[in-house]
């Protein structure tokens, strides 16, 4: 009883002691399960996983939260003009559905937008003016013209691209791919998410961490956000008076405490809390070494812009996102807020535009130098798309647009994708698909499963009595038509 008595005691001071290095990994320090009772992985993930050959080791995920009005950046339409101020027809609306701010609106008139477009590249496609580099890369790039999505607000827009579903809980497609595939690297979390703020929009639509959760998966799969200021990941410094030596030592009879209880009741949280443990610790290490941009040359900062020096900004993270997929993480996710543009659009997606055109290229051509594009899946894209009627008064200079979910823009371009292709087309007023090219979420992400070396439909856990899917049960296709 005595040395039961000690030993609690031991681990009650020897865990506070720890607590700050305990939060180091932020959310992937606890786990709510390890499957089959087994001990996590640090490096590699199922067994049998990829399932076949992969074209793409990583993904980056360009999130453009917010939803970018795809008739202003991708979406040409010149037949608009002379439909400028018009209501829109009754028979392109067809009674969907609309947002509680536009649909008291006594009309809704057509706003043809302001800004020009061109042809670029052998391909020949159409694109805004506000995407001068994106316009020199599109023969590298996919488009897909026709996505469509059930949900017509952001926060279960946004959850719907997250996991599959639009309600919250379920896991991140970020935790899916870190469950079924793992890290290259068992330094630095398996799933990294990187926010920033837009120009066009200060005030735009808030993000929860709950969006690159892992829900009923363990939860160590689960993503870590860096902080915009201060450090990176909290409490990564040791507190005065800890070396590394001391942390060292603490890490391991903590390590024995936690082996004698795992020894005791079997529970694979404990095996999964250990490993966690280790790699906050290697973190230490690692993270301050990721983000010293200090010996990056010259060029390879100017090529990402201005905004490249500034913490947190949306140059800095693609840059970030680079030095995150060279030392092998798995998946990255950047969020860039601003794009909801009810309002003032004209004078917003300018803003978003200078902070988004030029890093987003600049990473695609430093990964294309380093050898990193061919196996890294790139995707660019918001949670819907706008209404080509204007919310609020139109003028020859200004207007806004509500959010529409039955057709927008996102692109892909890297591992194993057809450059030079748009799939799918819409009609005349960018409200509706035709020919029957629309495209659902559950493709895209079956699509990028595809490309990892998974099949979506085997590719489940059981899960209150469900064999719960990241693509879910309804069909879902692979997008063959941009794919090499």
């Amino acid at each position: 009883m005595r040395a039961f008595i000690d030993a609690v005691n031991r681990r009650t001071f020897l865990t506070r002691s720890a607590a700050g290095l305990g939060l180091a990994a932020l959310g992937s320090l606890l786990a709510r399960e390890a499957a089959a009772g087994q001990g996590p992985k640090s490096v590699g993930g199922l067994p049998g996983f990829p399932q076949f050959a992969p074209k793409a080791k990583r993904v980056i995920y360009l999130f453009q939260s917010g939803a970018p009005a795809q008739m202003d950046l991708f979406d040409y339409k010149p037949e608009l003009e002379k439909f400028r101020g018009k209501n829109l027809p009754e028979s392109i609306r067809r009674g969907q559905r609309l947002t509680t701010m536009t649909s008291g609106q006594a009309s809704f008139p057509v706003a043809p937008s302001i800004f020009k477009f061109a042809r670029h590249g052998k391909c020949g496609a159409w694109l805004s003016e506000l995407l001068p580099h994106t316009a020199k890369l599109v023969d590298d790039i996919a488009f897909i013209k026709t996505l469509q999505t059930d949900a017509i607000n952001h926060d279960p827009a946004i959850t719907f691209f997250q996991t599959g579903r639009q309600l919250s809980g379920l896991p991140s497609m970020g935790a899916w791919v870190a469950y079924g595939l793992g890290s290259e690297n068992e330094s630095l979390p398996t799933y990294v998410v990187l926010t920033s703020k837009g120009t066009g929009r200060t005030d735009d639509q808030p993000l929860y961490d709950r969006l690159w959760g892992s829900g009923f998966l363990p939860s160590k799969f689960q993503g870590v956000r860096f902080r915009n200021t201060g450090e990176p990941v909290l409490y990564l410094t040791d507190p005065p008076g800890v070396d590394r030596d001391m942390r060292r030592e603490m890490l391991d009879e903590l390590r024995q405490l936690n082996e004698e209880k795992q020894a005791r009741v079997r529970d694979p949280e404990i095996a999964t809390r250990i490993a966690q443990y280790e790699m906050a610790f290697h973190m230490q290490a690692s993270v301050p070494e990721l983000t010293d941009m200090s010996k990056e040359p010259k060029h390879v900062l100017d090529s990402y812009g201005p905004n490249v020096h500034n913490k947190g900004s949306y140059a800095a993270n693609c840059l970030l996102a680079r030095r995150l997929a060279e030392r092998g993480v798995r998946f990255v996710q950047l969020f860039h807020m601003g794009w909801d543009h009810h309002f003032n659009l004209p004078k917003a997606i300018r803003g978003q535009c200078q902070d988004t055109d030029q890093p987003t290229v600049a990473l695609i051509n430093d990964l294309k130098e380093r050898g990193l594009l061919k196996d890294t899946l790139i995707v660019w894209g918001g949670e819907f798309g706008r209404t080509v009627y204007s919310q609020g008064t139109l003028t020859p200079t200004d207007y806004g647009r509500d959010h529409h979910p039955r057709c927008f823009t996102i692109w892909l371009c890297g591992a194993g994708i057809k450059g030079g292709v748009t799939l799918g087309d819409t009609d005349d007023f960018s409200y509706n698909v035709v020919n029957d090219s629309g495209v659902n979420i559950r493709d895209l992400h079956a699509t990028m499963l595809h490309l990892l070396g998974i099949e979506h439909e085997r590719f489940s856990v059981k899960f209150q009595g469900l064999d719960a899917r990241l693509t879910g049960v309804e069909p879902a296709r692979l997008l063959k038509e941009i794919l090499v």
